[in-house]
């Protein structure tokens, strides 16, 4: 069942149905793969960078790298083509980073969880040994 959405890019009312984006924005990113499309496919422009390409077209940057990821546009076909990493802006063909920063993270990650260890076994220690009492009778001297 549609329901009353606001469009994602534009802010209009529209009927959602399986888009997020109203049917204008929806033409228009149909457009943007066409021209982009229409470009790429002449062998002279295969070899086209990303900068290339939103230069010679005039399609956003932001269109071409959904392109990319959606896989209208496969990497295997033109080599060059390529976007940014969301952390430190190398170029990637898949996936949101590249696999410096997945390492980087990775070993972030690890560093921290042996951290949280460390800390709960201290933790554990000082639980174990705060729990002693000693009893000295009154019998008892010393």
């Amino acid at each position: 069942m549609a329901e009353l959405a606001n469009c994602s890019r534009c802010g209009s009312v529209f009927l959602k149905g399986v888009r997020d984006i109203c049917p204008d924005c929806y033409k228009e990113e149909e457009e943007a793969f066409q021209t982009v499309h229409d470009f790429l496919i002449k062998q002279k422009n295969r070899q086209a960078n990303m900068l290339q390409i939103v230069e010679d077209t005039g399609v956003e940057e932001s269109f071409i790298t959904k392109f990319i990821k959606e896989k209208r546009l496969l990497i295997s076909q033109f080599p060059n083509l390529a976007y940014s990493c969301e952390r430190c802006g190398n170029d990637i063909t898949s996936g949101k980073i590249c696999a410096s920063c997945q390492a980087e993270l990775t070993k972030e990650l690890q560093d921290y969880e042996e951290i949280e260890d460390r800390l709960q076994s201290m933790k554990d220690k000082e639980k174990v040994s705060s729990n002693t009492y000693y009893f000295i009778g009154k019998d008892r001297k010393n």
